[in-house]
Formats: structure tokens, C-alpha cells, sequence
């Protein structure tokens, strides 16, 4: 298994002042690389990176071509983050999303195709849509409803993302590479955009009934972001991940009802969980999926990845980083 990135490279990571590019930032530049971050604001935050030599932040579009072309030429790697994310932002803006995410994606891959830059595209686990057969391997079947429910417009879109990388790899010899990623979570992660585990924090600390949506017994899978930077890294210093699709996530499941009462029990809060029916919560004709694990025997097996971080110790940290925050924004 020889290594493609051996010595200290220039990555430019699109999306990178958000929750996962700002912690890749940070794993990057502490190993010796520089990086680029090309980043609209859109959902990201300046106040996620920290000030830094090798570290240089572009505030821009993945829709202009020009910009795209230019930093993807100036670097060695490049990490395409940059997303319309959030089932609450997928829901409300669909044009959007489809927009961001098949057009940004094409200009960025282009682009890296152009000057011959290996490539990472950040996928989803959404690409399964409502498949909840057990643990889903990357060959798992995509199962979608009707294309009148936007819910599966972002699915649709990322899936257009996977297919392009693969083309331009198989036809135009790109090195590529695509991960698909499952619920990851941790410290910087915003609650505005429908994130579950810091909504439901920040309403048990201020007191407020946590909302499930739907009756709670849908289950999904926590991965902390420093074991999935861990995962992106492995697989980018990995000459037999090009060309290959990865499952990123952790396997360990937990109902949505039982993660709030674990919430409650971490933040010693007196509120309650309230159910809200989905068509209340979004928008009438829904849809979700009953179960979301994935296998991460490929991963496992090329690089010896696994996850580490336990959910008790996920809420640990987000609870306090949210204590934080609101105690900042008190004084």
C-alpha cells in the first residue's frame, strides 16, 4: 500500500471553515501541510479556524469558475466539502441544493481534472435513501420515493456527484476518490440547519421539551468528526483508495428517542421529549428512513480504520462546548 501523499502538501479543502473542513484544517496543518480553504460562508464560520501560517482562507464560490481554477491549480490535493447540507436547508431551499451541489461539484472536478489533482468528494449516507436493510455496504441498493418529495432532490444530487467522480475516473484516468459519510458529529457543529444531537442539547440546557420527529424509534449512527478527519486522512496517503467508494461512520445504533433521553440525562435537564409529527416538522409527504447503519468493512480493511469516540463521549463534549457557548453569550 504505497502512499500518494508522502510529503507535505497543499490542500485546497472547498467548504473548509465548516464543521468537518475546519477540523480537517486543523489535523492537516498540525501534520505539516498547508491548506487553502475556499469557502462561501454560506454555512460556515471564520470563527471555526484558527489563525495560522500554512493556512490561507478564500472567500468565494465553488460556482465560480474562475476562483475554482485558479486555487485547484495552486494546489497539490484537493478535498471537496463544500455542500448545501441539512435535511431542514434540503427541505426549504431544493433548487438550491441541486444547484450547489451538481453544478459546484462538476466545476470543482473539472477543475481538478484540468490540472491532474487527485480529489476527495464528500458523498452522504443519504445516497441510500430509505434502504434500512441492516448494515448498507457501498454496493447497497438505492431505494428512493417519488421524485415530488424534495427530500430526495439532495440524495439525487449527491448521487450525480458519485457518478461524475467515477466517470472522470474511469474514463479520463482522475484519481478520485468518494466517501460517503453517516451522521457525523461533534464540538462546532451547528444546530441551525437541523443538525439532531445539537438541537436537542441546546433545548435541554435552556429548558425547552426536546422535538422528536415521527415517533422517535428511527435509529441512526454517531461518528465523532476527529475519527472521521482520521478516516479522510487515511484514505487520501492511500494509493489503493483511488478510484474506490468508502462508507465513514460509526455502526453503533440508537433510536432518536432514546438519544434524547440520553441528552436529558448528560445536561441533568427537567425537560421532557415532545413527538412532532414529521408533516409538522417539515413539510406534508416526509419521507425518512426507519434505520441508517453503515458497513465499514471496506475502510476497515485498506486502512484499519475504525471509529473510536462512544456516543456518552460525544455528548460529553458537545454538551459542554454548548455550555459554553451559552455562558459566553451571557456576559
Amino acid at each position: 500500500m504505497g502512499k500518494l501523499v508522502s510529503k507535505a502538501c497543499k490542500y485546497l479543502i472547498t467548504g473548509g471553515s465548516g464543521f468537518i473542513g475546519s477540523h480537517l484544517t486543523d489535523a492537516l496543518l498540525a501534520r505539516g501541510d498547508s491548506v487553502v480553504i475556499l469557502d462561501n460562508l454560506s454555512t460556515g464560520r471564520l470563527s471555526n479556524l484558527r489563525p495560522h501560517p500554512g493556512m490561507r482562507f478564500v472567500h468565494g464560490s465553488i460556482l465560480d469558475e474562475l476562483i475554482v481554477d485558479e486555487l485547484v491549480n495552486q494546489c497539490d490535493v484537493v478535498v471537496h466539502l463544500a455542500a448545501a447540507v441539512g435535511v431542514k436547508l434540503i427541505v426549504e431551499q431544493p433548487l438550491r441544493c441541486l444547484t450547489t451541489n451538481i453544478r459546484g461539484s462538476e466545476i470543482v472536478i473539472e477543475a481538478a481534472h484540468r490540472y491532474r489533482k487527485k480529489i476527495l468528494i464528500a458523498s452522504t449516507s443519504e445516497i441510500y435513501g430509505k434502504n434500512s436493510f441492516g448494515a448498507l455496504s457501498e454496493d447497497a441498493d438505492r431505494i428512493l420515493g417519488s421524485t415530488g418529495v424534495v427530500r430526495w432532490a439532495y440524495s439525487t444530487a449527491k448521487s450525480v456527484d458519485e457518478i461524475l467522480a467515477n466517470a472522470y475516473h474511469a474514463e479520463r484516468g482522475l484519481p478520485t476518490i468518494v466517501v460517503r459519510l453517516f451522521n457525523t458529529v461533534g464540538p462546532r457543529q451547528s444546530p441551525a440547519y437541523g443538525m439532531v444531537i445539537p438541537r436537542l442539547v441546546r433545548q435541554a440546557l435552556a429548558g425547552e421539551p426536546l422535538t422528536v420527529f415521527g415517533d422517535g424509534t428511527q435509529t441512526r449512527c454517531f461518528a465523532h468528526v476527529t475519527d472521521v478527519v482520521d478516516a479522510l486522512i487515511g484514505l487520501l496517503g492511500n494509493d489503493a483508495a483511488v478510484g474506490r467508494t468508502f462508507n465513514i461512520g460509526s455502526a453503533d445504533e440508537v433510536s432518536i428517542l432514546e438519544l434524547a433521553k440520553l441528552v436529558v440525562e448528560h445536561t441533568a435537564s427537567t425537560s421532557g421529549v415532545e413527538l412532532v409529527p414529521y408533516h409538522e416538522a417539515y413539510r406534508q409527504g416526509f419521507e425518512d428512513m426507519t434505520r441508517r447503519v453503515p458497513d465499514t468493512t471496506r475502510i476497515r480493511e485498506l486502512t484499519g480504520w475504525v471509529p473510536r469516540r462512544t456516543l456518552d463521549e460525544i455528548l460529553t463534549e458537545i454538551v459542554e462546548e454548548a455550555r459554553e457557548e451559552l455562558a459566553a453569550a451571557m456576559r
